[in-house]
């Protein structure tokens, strides 16, 4: 079996952190996310450099956008639907939308396996995310479509990585481009809420762990688990994220977990290890019908 799920997952697993890093912060949430994704996306950026020039393509610079865009919308959301929402609908419909572009864009249309372990994925989520009760806020119909606009959002850049990364580009070099560009744009946003902040050790500390540990270190595991595995299932993977969120809540923070939030999070586990194993019957000619979407970069790159 491949390392690529595992990749995905160790990417999962490091912005399932996110959340109790940034509770270390006192500012805006739209400033962490802006500082963030400054100090991470200049890290991969730097980290690719001798290979930005040549992934440089002008679909890649719009996924760039949307990647700036995907923060924007999701805090957005759960400003006018509550956290529980907003992040379900956001998280939730990412896969989705992933499988339905990776039709459209690649015609890879997904398997029947992936489908009923993305709708249980998804399930589970929502048990986990909503079994707290959660109430959502006023502007709820602004809202979930702002959540769905980010969901695509985030689709259409892990798809336009994936087909990248399918074309010979390196992985390093895709992420370097994707999120330098994003934070140039976010830059301006950072500074327009201020960055006197950042002057608190323990606000500096965690956005360079936010921006270094799950932004850059995630996005170079999550592009080297695209070189091998089919986007739409390292989408689905990648809802480890708030099964991950949860259990630090559990552990680090002292919260209860309610039994509808329990049952979310093993359907949940049972989904990611359904759609993480091989098919039988069907891995030497998959595996060759995979490279061909995501291209296999093994013997061309470090």
């Amino acid at each position: 079996m491949k390392n690529g799920p595992l990749a995905v997952v160790g990417a999962a697993v490091l912005w399932g952190t996110a959340g109790t890093a940034g509770l270390l912060v006192s500012a805006d949430s739209v400033a962490l996310a802006a500082a963030r994704l400054v100090v991470g996306g200049a890290a991969l950026a730097v980290f690719a450099r001798s290979g930005l020039r040549r992934a440089l393509r002008p679909g890649l610079l719009l996924a760039a956008v949307a990647v700036a865009a995907y923060q924007l919308c999701f805090f957005a959301a759960v400003a006018r639907t509550g956290v529980a929402i907003g992040t379900v609908v956001a998280i939730g419909s990412g896969p989705v939308f992933t499988g339905l572009l990776s039709w459209a864009l690649h015609r890879r249309r997904p398997s029947g396996r992936w489908a009923a372990a993305t709708a249980a994925a998804v399930a589970g989520c929502v048990a986990l995310i909503a079994g707290g009760g959660a109430e959502a806020g006023g502007q709820v119909v602004s809202g979930v479509l702002l959540a769905l606009l980010g969901g695509l959002l985030y689709a259409f850049y892990a798809v336009s990585a994936a087909g990248a990364i399918g074309a010979g580009a390196e992985s390093n070099a895709v992420m370097g481009v994707l999120f330098g560009g994003a934070a140039v744009l976010m830059l301006p946003v950072l500074l327009w809420q201020g960055v006197g902040w950042l002057g608190e050790p323990a606000s500096l500390l965690a956005v360079l762990y936010l921006g270094l540990g799950t932004t850059a270190l995630s996005y170079f595991l999550y592009g080297r688990g695209l070189r091998t595995t089919p986007v739409a299932t390292a989408a689905t993977l990648a809802l480890a994220e708030p099964a991950v969120a949860a259990l630090l809540g559990l552990v680090v923070l002292g919260e209860r977990l309610t039994p509808v939030s329990v049952a979310g999070l093993v359907l949940l586990a049972i989904s990611l290890v359904a759609v993480a194993l091989p098919e039988k019957g069907r891995g030497t000619v998959r595996e060759r019908e995979d490279d061909s979407v995501v291209g296999r970069e093994v013997p061309v790159e470090r």
